[in-house]
């Protein structure tokens, strides 16, 4: 197999986790009520409401999130594309490093649970929606950079993507009043 580009990479894992991100974030905010949990007074003063405009960019940022996991992705890449099961390293290394153990006091990372004041009922409702997502990231991006010869997944995640990032940015924009 050829090894696959850094933009073929970056570009990909980019869509990949837009597309992951928005799809797993959307069903968790109405499953797990996010509105109510955000609201709490134990979380609102650690995080934003859900109606904030920052909080409805969110998917607009996940294009530069999914460029900097590429960056990763692509050093890594021997290790990772050429294996079978090397989605799996990918999660693990994703869900230990950037979930579980970040350097920074992230909800529902160890730090976290100890540093902060969030209720421990808090850091856990958080973890089906992260494994998830990270776990969905992983196996995709790696299914589709083996798989390049899939003209349908360039085609519905890049079409995908590019509507979830406009959407994401008019539904801000609007929301601060810009465009009114």
């Amino acid at each position: 197999m050829k090894q696959p580009s850094f933009a073929s990479i970056t570009l990909k894992t980019a869509a990949v986790q837009t597309v992951t991100y928005f799809i797993v974030g959307v069903l968790s905010f109405f499953l797990l009520d996010y509105t109510a949990k955000y609201s709490d007074p134990a979380v609102a003063g650690y995080l934003r409401q859900t109606d904030h405009p920052l909080v409805m960019a969110g998917p607009f940022f996940q294009i530069l999130r999914g460029l900097l996991f590429g960056i990763v992705f692509y050093a890594l890449r021997e290790s990772i594309f050429p294996h079978k099961r090397g989605w799996l390293t990918l999660w693990l290394a994703l869900t230990i490093i950037g979930i579980l153990s970040p350097f920074g006091a992230a909800p529902s990372s160890i730090e976290g649970m100890i540093y902060t004041v969030l209720p421990a009922w808090f850091h856990i409702i958080n973890f089906p929606e992260i494994f998830i997502q990270s776990g969905l990231l992983a196996f995709v991006t790696h299914y589709w950079v083996n798989h390049p010869e899939k003209r349908w997944l360039n085609w519905s995640l890049g079409i995908v993507t590019a509507i979830i990032v406009l959407l994401s940015l008019l539904g801000a924009l609007s929301a601060f009043g810009i465009l009114s």
